[in-house]
């Protein structure tokens, strides 16, 4: 052999799996567990699930919660959660009605004053957690209660009316239907555009994914994990004001209990869309398709003849399952980028 000739050695005529692939097959087995649930709620009530009526009904109320889905899935991805969601919508909306109903103010002036009061919330909570390193945990369920306790001394624990006659025009831009599909949807739908192009075509989006998949990695390249982290909780807070008005809208009334009840469907519908829980991955597209999982739970249990207080125990099961297999997949992936199989 010559000097300096470089010996012949086998070639590695392996493929490794496509990136994309890998960014989203746990999200592609998540969602098949959810729709495989959906197809035994459609074998065990076919008359439900094959009537347009109830798909109607998933349209207006399923976007109530799947919209701050959307905006949690990119605190999520930066390793963060947020639980004050609930009580920022109270608040919100306590102060659309103290600005329109106690105020006079027109309505469109009431939505600014009530987007911003979401916006103020989720800002605070950005940079408690990320300014003073404060795990998002435990200082959300503070702000939870910070928020809700304002909202109810603000309001005095009375609601307001929210009729169709006092606020026509809400009621055409959040309650009205549009060539049958109800307007919700449609609001969901634009929603889900927007937050697509910002995660996944935007220097933002791009920042969420590092600042969440490995923080030291983030600060060396120089992104401000501080700010990433403060807006994906502002964006929490803008959707959350909406999904309260949304809901408030809908049902004629704000209540001061407004929000309670929609945590558990709202985290269950990111994590079932395949966001990870260690953070650094997630899908919008995924929880968008999660959150009508989710909302078809409920009907097809009672639909199947099952006792509604079995709605809770899916739910319980949906996350629990969503979580193992998230973990077990991530292991797979980091174990085969260790070993190149």
């Amino acid at each position: 052999m010559a000097t300096g000739a470089i010996p012949n050695r086998p070639v590695d005529n392996r493929i490794a799996p496509p990136s994309a692939l890998r960014r989203h097959g746990s999200q592609l087995g998540i969602i098949g567990v959810g729709l495989a649930m959906w197809l035994a709620f459609v074998v065990a009530a076919p008359a439900v699930f094959t009537n347009l009526d109830i798909y109607r009904a998933f349209a207006q109320t399923t976007p109530q919660f799947g919209i701050i889905a959307l905006a949690l899935t990119f605190v999520v991805i930066t390793g963060e959660i947020d639980l004050s969601f609930p009580s920022i919508m109270a608040l919100g909306t306590a102060a659309f009605c103290l600005t329109t109903a106690y105020g006079g103010a027109p309505w469109w002036i009431g939505i600014v004053c009530a987007l911003a009061t979401g916006a103020a919330c989720g800002l605070l909570n950005g940079l408690l957690v990320a300014k003073l390193n404060i795990p998002s945990l435990v200082i959300t369920i503070g702000t939870s209660f910070l928020y809700r306790g304002l909202e109810l001394v603000l309001m005095n624990g009375t609601g307001v009316p929210l009729t169709a006659d006092k606020y026509p025009a809400m009621h055409a831009l959040l309650r009205a239907s549009v060539f049958g599909v109800p307007v919700q949807t449609l609001w969901m739908i634009a929603i889900l555009i927007v937050f697509w192009i910002l995660l996944n075509r935007t220097r933002f989006g791009a920042h969420v994914f590092l600042v969440g998949d490995n923080p030291t990695s983030a600060r060396l390249m120089g992104v401000n994990a501080v700010s990433v982290k403060a807006r994906a909780f502002v964006l929490v807070g803008v959707t959350a004001v909406f999904s309260g008005l949304l809901t408030s809208i809908y049902g004629y009334y704000f209540w001061p209990t407004t929000g309670d009840g929609f945590l558990l469907n709202t985290i269950a519908s990111v994590f079932l869309g395949g966001t990870s829980v260690f953070g650094g991955t997630g899908s919008v597209v995924g929880t968008f398709v999660a959150s009508y999982i989710i909302g078809a739970i409920n009907a097809g249990i009672v639909s199947a003849g099952i006792n509604a207080f079995y709605t809770q125990l899916a739910f319980g099961l949906v996350i629990v399952i969503s979580v193992v297999l998230q973990t077990l997949i991530e292991r797979r992936i980091r174990r085969q980028s260790l070993t190149g199989r």
